[in-house]
């Protein structure tokens, strides 16, 4: 297990930004990766966060079993693996400042398309599309999500991008969302063996901080219908944007 303290103090805060997602404020959980890559390489974070990710998942998919749309999954799942392997790949031949960098992008894009989307930012759908162009178009922001997922654990706006537009129902929007990230983090989990990043250190530390997990999911269920959610989504955001930005840094520096 861990024993720096810097880990832990930047780790407890992020699962509980983790749990807090899981709970009801979507979206916030994506700052746990950066914050941990401050204290330890990206891929050795992802690891330590993917079984976490995968406990977590069990409440939403059993909660939503019934409610999810069956098309969006056989046209994105396929890409999503897809993009996956492709963020194996460069984990595995490239550089870990490159891997710092990558990261270091991908939170400063999605906090920024979470800003846009809190200010009333809407996903037009395109009008008339053949089907078959559509379902290409989901292949491909599949792969996309799988590959930011695999590696900053962020496959959530790609995904939105072709989903939000189709206007599902509610329910099977959450349900769909929930089997889709429960299914490619189980996707992802040969990837992390294959990268030899499923250490009895990784593993001991994860399980460590599992209870924080499971505690603030369930307290996320309980305040997200306590507080108006806005101001703390813009401190979140706003948070990520200062951690990608010194991921950045670090990662021009050790260049």
């Amino acid at each position: 297990m861990i024993h720096d303290p810097l880990f832990y103090a930047l780790a407890v805060p992020a699962v509980i930004l983790m749990g807090l997602a899981k709970g009801g404020f979507s979206g916030v959980g994506a700052v746990a990766m950066p914050l941990l890559a401050l204290a330890i390489s990206p891929v050795q974070a992802a690891a330590i966060l993917l079984p976490i990710l995968i406990v977590q998942d069990v409440v939403g998919v059993w909660a939503f079993r019934k409610t999810w749309d069956r098309r969006t999954l056989a046209i994105m799942l396929p890409g999503a693996a897809v993009g996956i392997l492709a963020g194996y790949l460069l984990a595995a031949r490239v550089s870990p400042v490159t891997i710092l960098a990558v990261l270091g992008a991908i939170s400063i894009l999605f906090a920024l398309h979470r800003l846009w989307l809190a200010r009333g930012g809407r996903i037009a759908a395109p009008r008339d599309v053949p089907p078959a162009l559509d379902a290409a178009l989901g292949v491909g922001l599949g792969a996309a999500s799988g590959f930011t997922s695999q590696i900053a654990h962020a496959g959530q706006p790609p995904f939105q991008m072709w989903v939000l537009p189709k206007a599902l129902p509610p329910a099977s929007l959450v349900g769909t969302t929930a089997i889709y990230f429960a299914t490619i983090n189980w996707i992802k989990v040969p990837a992390y063996w294959a990268l030899g990043q499923f250490t009895a250190q990784n593993l001991t530390t994860a399980a460590a901080l599992l209870p924080v997990a499971i505690a603030s999911t369930f307290a996320g269920v309980w305040l997200v219908r306590r507080i108006d959610p806005a101001r703390f989504y813009t401190l979140i955001y706003v948070l990520m944007m200062l951690v990608g930005g010194q991921l950045l840094w670090e990662a021009w520096s050790k260049a």
